[in-house]
């Protein structure tokens, strides 16, 4: 069956890629976790999916442009203002002391598609090995060079090729450059694509699922992973198609 990842944690009903909405995925019991890393201004590894803090806290400004502390006076609460209180943009450091010594995978996005962040590969691979996680994550991201520059830092880990577009080859593309896993948007996940991924002998994990029917569909295909911000809805509805087998 279809393993259920929570994206940016349990985002739909909690503040996204905060250790809140982290702790409710793991209580629930999915198989794994997405989230986004960035580097702050005294280069740190942080969690929070864009590149500036607007969208997402109280505050205005750049990621790469703010402390640490900068980041941890924000009120992340994203759509949830006033709902659980205050809660903070994490660290990727706070993330692993929280699944050190859980069975969960983590999908690692580096968010380089913009900014490249000079050394963020290093220091992702230099914090997993600190954790004892390199055979519970899987890093992906949409800079397709980034994911390169880590492998090649550290190849015994498990890779993705994250893509929004049309790709063509993608079975052969991904092969070539030795990558297992391919992350498409969930719109350009067609029986002709997953057929290629499983010629290839490739996992594909698709975002961001948030509706029953795209669940059943993906059930059907055959889809490895399910990436989404109602991890309940997910595991409940896939569990409903299980049963009826």
């Amino acid at each position: 069956m279809s393993k259920v990842f929570a994206h940016r944690g349990w985002s739909g009903k909690y503040p996204e890629n905060t250790m809140l909405a982290f702790e409710k995925a793991i209580e629930l019991g999915v198989d794994g976790i997405e989230l986004d890393v960035h580097l702050s201004a005294d280069r740190q590894l942080v969690i929070i999916h864009d590149e500036t803090v607007d969208r997402t806290t109280n505050g205005k400004g750049f990621v790469k442009d703010m402390t640490v502390e900068q980041l941890k006076a924000l009120d992340a609460s994203a759509g949830f203002m006033g709902v659980y209180g205050k809660t903070e943009i994490p660290t990727l450091r706070e993330y692993m002391e929280l699944v050190k010594d859980l069975p969960l995978v983590t999908n690692i996005e580096l968010k380089t598609n913009i900014y490249e962040y000079e050394g963020l590969e290093k220091m992702v691979y230099e914090m997993i090995q600190e954790f004892g996680l390199q055979d519970r994550v899987i890093i992906s991201s949409f800079n397709h060079y980034s994911v390169m520059r880590m492998k090649a830092i550290a190849p015994e880990l498990k890779y993705g090729f994250l893509a929004e577009s049309w790709m063509l080859d993608t079975g052969e593309y991904c092969n070539k450059h030795g990558i297992p896993c391919y992350h498409p948007l969930r719109g350009n996940c067609t029986p002709e694509l997953v057929k290629d991924m499983k010629d290839h002998g490739l996992e594909i994990n698709t975002f961001t699922v948030n509706q029953e029917e795209e669940v059943r569909r993906f059930y059907l295909l055959g889809i490895d992973g399910i990436i989404g911000n109602y991890p309940d809805m997910t595991k409940r509805v896939l569990a409903e198609c299980a049963g009826k087998e």
